[in-house]
């Protein structure tokens, strides 16, 4: 298991500006928690979407290739970080 946050520079006023993703084994996403450009959070995990957030069907690429695009600029984060965040979306959203 590994946890990623990814800021994403675009223009798009429905999507997601920030992205925090818990990533299993197999490269795909478990839990993702999304900050759109009004502050509001959107969550999903296998069994919710909500706030228009909903896991990735295709695994999550490596760092590299996700940091070659100049619209994205992705990080490794730890547990905690990642906790904290779902935490805040799952409290201010319900399912």
């Amino acid at each position: 298991m590994w946890y990623l946050r990814c800021f994403w520079s675009h223009e798009f006023a429905e999507e997601a500006v920030e992205m925090f993703s818990e990533v299993g084994a197999d490269g795909y996403e478990c839990r993702k928690v999304e900050r759109f450009r009004d502050g509001r959070l959107g969550w999903a995990d296998e069994r919710h979407e909500v706030g228009g957030t909903s896991l990735g069907e295709v695994p999550v690429p490596p760092l590299d290739e996700i940091n070659a695009q100049r619209e994205f600029s992705a990080s490794r984060i730890d547990g905690d970080e990642f906790e904290r965040i779902w935490k805040e979306a799952i409290a201010g959203q319900g399912d």
